[in-house]
Formats: C-alpha cells, structure tokens, sequence
C-alpha cells in the first residue's frame, strides 16, 4: 500500500487534478514522513536503474526485442551496442550524479530550523522539478570529459563515501544496543515485569547467537582445510564472548550502571550475521576428489543447489539487500539518532519504558498536527513549531548511501567483471569489507565500555 501510495504521489507533482483523482483513497499521511518517503522514492528509482545497467540478461533481451536497436545505439551516440549505458562505469556516472543531487540538497538545508523557510518549502515540494533535475545530473555526468580520470577518481570518492556509510550504521547498532537496555532498565525501576523481559530477550539472543555459532561451524568446516573458516568463525565467537565479560566485569559496572548483557547479546547476533553472511559472500574453495574431480567445499550442499535458478535467487536477494539499505538511510535520518551520532542523550529521568521504544516517531510528544486536505488525501503537517528531523543530515546520509549503492553493485573493487547476475557468487573484497564490518561493529561497542575507564575525568552517557 505504501508502495502503491507513493508511485501516485509521484503523479501528485503534475497537478491537482492528478492528486485529486490518484491519492484520495491514500491514508492520512505526515508531511515530514511523506517528504522523506519521496525521496526515498528518488533513491529507488535511481538504484533500479543501476541495477538494469550491471545486468547482461536484460542487455541481451533488448537487443533482441527491440527493433532498430544497433541504429538506436548509435543514433544516442552509446556506441554500436548501446556499451556505454552498461556496465560499472555507466552506475559510476549515475550514481554520481544521484551523489551530487542529494550533496546539494545537503548544502542548501544547512542550518534549517523551520518548516516555513523559504529553503524549507523547496526540501518539502517542487517534487516534478527536482525529478527533472535528478535526471538531469545522472545523464550529464556521462558528458564528463576524460573520462578515465574521472572513474579512477571517482571510485576512491564512492569507496570512502561507503565505508563512512557503514561506520554510521554501526555507530547506531550500538547506540540502539544501549539505548535498548537503558529503557527497559527504567521501566524495572517501576515495575518487576521489565526484568523479566530482560532476561527472556537476553536469553533468546545469546541462543539465536550460538545457534548461528554451531551451525556455521558444522556447514562451513570440514575436518581437511577450510582453514579461514575455522579461524574466522574462532575469532568472531570468542570476540563475543570477550565483550560479554567486559559488560559485566566489575569495573565497567561501577562506571557504567546500564551496561548489561542485553547489549552484548544484540552485538553477538549482528556479529553472527555478518560472520554468516561474509562467509557466504567468499570465494568457493575447490580441491580435487578422488575421481580427479573439482568439487566445492567449505560451503553448506544444500546451497549449491539454491542457486540452479540465478536470476530468481538475484532478484530476491537483490531486493532484500537494497530494502535494507532504505531502511538503513530512513532510520539513520531521524533527529534521535543525528542526535545520538552527536553524543546527546535522553537522561534517565526522561525514559518511559516501551515495548516497541524505536518505533516513536519524531515530535509526536510535541507536534501541532495542523490537518489539511490538499488533492484529496489527508495531511498532517507535523512541522508547524519546527522541523522534526534535520534536513541537512538527512541529504548527508542519503548521500552517502548513493555511494554505498555504486560500491555495492559493481562489487566494491572486483569492478571490472561485476554482473549483476553473479551478485552473490562471492568475492573476497565483499568478503572482507564484512569482515572488516564486525570487527569495528565490536570494536566501537567495546570503546563505549571501557571509555569511561579510560578517561576518567570526562562524562560518558549512552
């Protein structure tokens, strides 16, 4: 429905008349939700794109159903067969200029208080404009001179812009960790059903945790080699364990009152997972069997034939993976967690304890929800004291998730062969970058327990 909402407000930018007729039958929606829904629209419109150019099965079939198509190519002047909108470097050129869209919008929503700005009000509306200009940008950076320099360059650009985008997400995993156990330890305060819950979701953590732990030890080694698997699977479990006993170490406890095992068990299972899904992400290992037959070890049997149907398993996945990745940029835009990023903290006394504490939207304690009917769909305009999230962080993230989009797509530094269809065969750049992942994801997560330890004189909150 949400879905289905949004490609008609899309249609909403041409007029009243299209508004009135397509989103009447939309539910009441908040002008600060429905601003940051379209762009995320934008940001999806533009990663399919990417998508259809790393793809060779979709080249092939319009070669083939398209008639005129050679004289088409030339004719836009792409080459013979249309060579310049495929490929790595045509998703280098757009995200670009779908990079620089969003860096603009971060510099021109620098300092944005209010909604009735004249800079808030072009961020809020002018959605056809913007669309024109978001293509505008993506099709002129393939007028770029020199074109080689500007890949070489531009590839350092995106590698820096991803790396920074994961750091956020990881900085926020531990936040939530914290901010988690924090609320639910005030509500104990009050109430003895919130110790309970502690317990029952800690529990179920440490277990998904080892559960994971065990079953990647048993499919993805073998008593004969497999010796990264081992190692890594060995590290990243004791890594686990190691942090757990921090958390509960006396002198972190006197410190830290809030830090318990709660946050422990949700930085195991996301190491779990990364764990899981970098060992997924590798190379497959083959060696010789008695027949003298290559066969592929150190992966589960079961998975080998998962992939007989490729574009199936691609599509999927791909769909999960980008899915993720809006929710990432949604959910790291909220004026929470830019403020968590900062430092700044809910004290104590202001905690009320949820069950679902991270689905409070921004500025409901507070808002004017000024309703207005405009086109025919119901809105609440939700910013009239003042904007619920920040503006320029939101372009800021959004931008940086453009870069993480290229990076991702054609295959970080495996550029040169990426296939949108062989998206999940496995290389060891994307094999490593997860690696790499959750080591820092515990390394951050241990730098906020033994901080306090370490500068004793400075004051700590999470």
């Amino acid at each position: 429905l949400v879905v289905f909402c949004l490609t008609f407000q899309l249609a909403c930018c041409c007029g009243t008349a299209a508004c009135s007729l397509c989103c009447k039958c939309c539910p009441k929606i908040k002008q600060s939700t429905s601003t940051r829904f379209m762009y995320a629209l934008y940001f999806i419109l533009v990663t399919i794109i990417c998508c259809v150019m790393m793809s060779t099965t979709v080249a092939n079939e319009m070669e083939t159903h398209i008639p005129f198509y050679k004289q088409m190519c030339k004719g836009i002047q792409a080459g013979e067969m249309c060579e310049k909108l495929v490929g790595y470097s045509a998703v280098y050129k757009v995200c670009f200029g779908m990079a620089c869209f969003f860096f603009l919008f971060f510099l021109f929503t620098i300092k944005i208080n209010s909604s009735k700005s004249c800079r808030a009000y072009i961020h809020n509306g002018f959605w056809l404009i913007k669309l024109i200009v978001l293509a505008a940008m993506c099709s002129g950076a393939f007028f770029i001179p020199d074109q080689d320099t500007f890949l070489n360059a531009w590839r350092y650009v995106g590698a820096t812009g991803g790396f920074l985008f994961i750091a956020i997400q990881l900085i926020l995993l531990v936040e939530f960790a914290h901010k988690w156990n924090k609320n639910w330890t005030a509500g104990a305060n009050h109430k003895q059903v919130w110790n309970g819950l502690l317990a029952l979701v800690t529990l179920i953590l440490y277990s998904v945790a080892v559960a994971a732990l065990v079953l990647m030890a048993l499919f993805y080694t073998r008593s004969e080699g497999c010796m990264y698997n081992k190692v890594l699977i060995g590290v990243n479990g004791g890594l686990c364990l190691f942090v757990s006993l921090v958390a509960i170490s006396p002198c972190v406890q006197n410190r830290q009152p809030h830090s318990g095992l709660l946050q422990s068990g949700v930085i195991s299972c996301y190491v779990m997972y990364l764990t899981f899904s970098a060992l997924s992400s590798k190379p497959p290992e083959t060696i010789l069997d008695e027949n003298n037959r290559n066969i592929t070890i150190c992966v589960p049997e079961f998975s080998q034939g998962l992939h007989r149907d490729e574009n199936l398993v691609t599509g999927l996945g791909t769909t999960i993976l980008f899915g993720c990745i809006l929710y990432s940029c949604l959910t790291s835009t909220t004026r929470a967690s830019s403020e968590a990023l900062k430092g700044i903290y809910a004290t104590a006394e202001t905690e009320v304890a949820r069950c679902c504490f991270c689905c409070v939207p921004d500025g409901d304690a507070d808002a004017e929800e000024h309703v207005e009917k405009r086109g025919g769909q119901t809105v609440i305009y939700d910013e009239k004291k003042g904007t619920v999230y920040s503006y320029a962080y939101f372009h800021f993230v959004f931008f940086l998730a453009s870069l993480y989009v290229m990076m991702t797509v054609t295959h970080w530094f495996h550029y040169e062969s990426a296939q949108i269809e062989k998206f999940f065969t496995g290389t060891w750049s994307i094999f490593w970058i997860k690696m790499v992942s959750c080591w820092v994801c515990v390394g951050l997560y241990l730098w906020t327990l033994i901080a306090p330890l370490c500068c004793p004189t400075r004051e700590f909150s999470v």
